[in-house]
């Protein structure tokens, strides 16, 4: 990676209408070093903001920086930043490294640098043993990959990576998962966008949602689930007892509604600070056993049905 400005991808104010069809609406966002999550339903925006992101797009009004320079139409800031577009963008005639070695060879690498790179790059993403065959024969997670590699293979600060983990069995899901979270452990920007929430949780300790067209919350999945104070909190609590504990419970201010499930009680609260202090002290000072507190919606798809209603 270079030694100029930090890893950093920032929007401020930032519009893109398509005719009379708004794409993003008065976005202000900042996504530095690690990587950070790109949620949203269909039309939400993530696609128009990541193509703002890479300078394919000019923004309606607003500014958009790429470590501290604008991106559109400006090619010196273009070998700081890998994009793994959606659409498949390989040439299929050809094999995985003859596209990468082209593609670096572009970005002004020697050939002799170039081959390194490219094979480093497919070794990195699992295809060494398929790199010398037609990328036409190559399964839609193999080509999956060959994006991936080609995003960073030039050795970007920035990673912009549309749908990365699309196509993938399960196992490649995670292979390529740490892989990804190893570009954010390097001190690289990455930028995520996904359509299946436990996947980003996974990888980005930071998150951003938008909804057609705007952010509707932005941080850690905790901070954004302590900000819905409005929506009462699920816990389950697994003990033997529970007929005591939820005798205690009901107790407790903030307390909705306590429920029998198996194994324990499920607990609706709107105060679950106070909730996981009475448990501790039934259980520290009363003797009563609590084997497991779980709250039940603080994952990204209770939080998002939580932000879309």
């Amino acid at each position: 990676m270079t030694g100029a400005a930090a890893p950093s991808i920032r929007l401020e104010g930032v519009s893109k209408w398509y005719g009379e069809v708004l794409g993003l609406n008065e976005v202000t966002a900042e996504f530095g070093p690690g990587v950070s999550g790109l949620l949203g339903p269909n039309g939400a925006g993530k696609s128009t903001l990541m193509k703002l992101a890479c300078g394919m797009l000019r923004p309606s009004l607003g500014h958009v920086f790429l470590c501290d320079e604008n991106p559109f139409n400006r090619p010196s800031v273009m070998p700081r930043l890998g994009h793994c577009p959606e659409a498949d963008a390989v040439y299929p005639k050809a094999s995985a490294l003859e596209v990468l070695i082209y593609l670096l060879r572009l970005g002004g690498f020697s050939r002799v640098e170039a081959r390194i790179r490219a094979n480093h790059a497919l070794e990195r993403v699992g295809l060494a043993n398929a790199k010398t065959r037609s990328v036409a024969g190559y399964s839609k997670g193999m080509k999956q990959r060959v994006k991936l590699a080609q995003a960073f293979a030039h050795g970007p600060d920035v990673l912009v990576l549309d749908e990365p983990l699309n196509g993938l069995d399960p196992p490649g899901r995670r292979e390529l998962g740490a892989l990804i979270r190893e570009f954010g452990e390097e001190g690289r920007c990455v930028l995520v966008s996904s359509h299946i929430l436990h996947e980003v949780e996974d990888l980005a300790p930071r998150i951003l949602f938008l909804h057609t067209g705007r952010v509707l919350a932005e941080g850690t999945v905790a901070e954004i689930r302590g900000e819905l104070s409005e929506y009462p909190l699920v816990v389950r609590i697994d003990t033997p007892t529970p007929h005591p504990l939820a005798a205690r419970l009901l107790e407790v201010d903030g307390v909705r509604r306590v429920e029998w499930r198996d194994d324990g009680i499920e607990v609706l609260t709107r105060r679950p600070d106070l909730l996981f202090d009475r448990v501790a002290s039934a259980s520290e000072e009363e003797g009563i056993t609590v084997e497991s507190v779980v709250p039940a919606d603080e994952d990204l798809e209770a939080v998002f049905r939580y932000l879309t209603r």
